[in-house]
C-alpha cells in the first residue's frame, strides 16, 4: 500500500470537492429526504464510480502516452481554461 499515494489522492479529492456544486445538490437532496442516509450512499457511490473511471482511463492513457506529453497538455489544458475563465467566456 503506497499510503503517500492515498493522502494525496483522498487530500485532493477531499479539497476539490468540498463545496462543489455537486455536494450542494446532494445537501439539498438529503434535507428534502426522510432518509439521509441514502443520499449519503447515492453520493457516495457516484463519487467512487467516478474516480475508479478517472483510475482505470488514467492507467490506460499512460500505457499509451508517455508522461512528460500528458503533463504538458494538462498543464496547457490549464492555461487555456484559465484565459477562457479570466475572460468570462467559461
Amino acid at each position: 500500500m503506497d499510503w503517500g499515494a492515498w493522502l494525496s489522492a483522498f487530500g485532493l479529492v477531499f479539497v476539490a470537492e468540498l463545496g462543489d456544486k455537486t455536494q450542494l445538490a446532494v445537501l439539498g437532496l438529503a434535507s428534502k429526504s426522510s432518509a439521509a442516509w441514502t443520499a449519503f450512499s447515492g453520493g457516495a457511490a457516484a463519487l467512487t464510480c467516478v474516480t475508479a473511471i478517472g483510475v482505470l482511463g488514467g492507467e490506460k492513457l499512460c500505457q499509451w502516452t508517455p508522461e512528460r506529453l500528458l503533463l504538458r497538455i494538462s498543464a496547457g489544458a490549464f492555461v487555456v481554461m484559465g484565459v477562457l475563465m479570466g475572460a468570462g467566456i467559461l
